[in-house]
């Protein structure tokens, strides 16, 4: 996937949403809202795509959400393409980001998660 994006997943072994405890279901709406808040704002995309995805090879694997920011730069770079047309094209292409980018926006990204973890437990003071 494009640089900037992120994946979501529960720690215990589910295979989809529909798997979740009470628990881990309610912790998921507020950390996709923060995990695309930090993806727009350090991405800036005219779209950000969140869709689940837990296929393995021949069954359900493991559930994982991503969170991806869609540029008009990627989209232009991948013919147009959108939705999950752009993300097959992306996956079956291979092509990666540079690791010093992924690395660097990585430090970014936690900067801001710990940022607005900060924020949410001030408001809860």
């Amino acid at each position: 996937m494009n640089l900037g994006t992120l994946i979501v997943g529960p720690r215990e072994h589910v295979v989809a949403v529909a798997e979740l405890d009470d628990t881990a279901a309610a912790e998921l709406g507020p950390l996709l809202r923060d995990t695309a808040r930090v993806v727009e704002t350090l991405c800036r995309p005219e779209q950000t795509y969140v869709c689940t995805w837990s296929h393995g090879r021949d069954a359900r694997k493991h559930l994982h959400i991503a969170v991806q920011p869609v540029t008009a730069e990627v989209r232009a770079r991948y013919g147009g393409l959108r939705s999950e047309q752009l993300q097959a094209r992306m996956l079956a292409d291979g092509d990666e980001p540079d690791i010093t980018e992924v690395e660097q926006f990585c430090e970014r990204a936690r900067e801001l998660f710990r940022a607005i973890t900060d924020s949410s437990a001030e408001d809860r003071i």
